[in-house]
């Protein structure tokens, strides 16, 4: 069976896109899952991060990354899904047609949202995108504060958005930002409990999503 292609997007920068990319991959690589990574961003850093990663930790023939033009993601995630049970696209911080390809080909966008109105509302873009493209999409609130009334209104208002929302989710912890530099995800440390629950939970939800 072919493999599900997930894009993650959002047009606002410092949204936590590849933070999140990378947190998916390695807990669903963790669940025995094979998994390839896709950067469209010309900024690099998921390739930075992988790079590191085979560094500290070797190759891992179950995991894959490539670069990609944006143009050329939906060619080159058709091709991964064939070898791989997930392919990750990890997408630049703008909306515009460029970003067409990899929101056509996915099984599910992924839009992480940062707990703020600004960040909620550079969301309407991508989500009218995938809308013309036909795309599934669901909203990650990210980097978020719990039990804030802020919190709270940006959920409701995310849920009036015309997408799924995610019921995890994701907390403001510097263990995530700590374990990039590292070449890992913030859950392979036995130090950072919490995060590694929460992107368990996280990805449980999507996993469900196709059940």
């Amino acid at each position: 069976m072919a493999g599900r292609i997930i894009t993650v997007a959002q047009q606002k920068g410092g949204s936590g896109k590849t933070t999140l990319t990378i947190h998916l991959a390695i807990e669903l690589r963790a669940r025995g899952h094979s998994v390839a990574l896709i950067d469209t961003d010309p900024q690099g850093s998921l390739g930075r991060w992988f790079v590191e990663r085979l560094r500290q930790r070797g190759d891992d023939e179950a995991m894959e990354f490539s670069t990609s033009s944006a143009w050329g993601a939906s060619y080159e995630s058709e091709k991964l899904k064939k070898r791989f049970d997930f392919v990750l696209i990890d997408t630049p911080p703008k909306i515009d047609s460029d970003l067409r390809p990899a929101l056509r080909v996915a099984d599910l966008v992924m839009v992480p949202v940062a707990i703020s109105h600004v960040d909620l509302w550079a969301t309407e873009g991508v989500l009218d995108l995938a809308r013309r493209e036909k795309a599934e999409a669901m909203i990650v609130l990210n980097r978020t504060r719990p039990n804030t009334r802020l919190a709270a209104e940006i959920a409701g208002k995310a849920s009036e958005m015309g997408a799924g929302v995610a019921q995890v989710q994701i907390a403001n912890r510097v263990a995530y930002a700590e374990a990039l530099g590292l070449g890992m995800a913030a859950s392979e440390s036995s130090r950072n409990a919490a995060a590694k629950a929460e992107v368990a939970a996280l990805v449980t939800e999507l996993l469900s999503h196709w059940d």
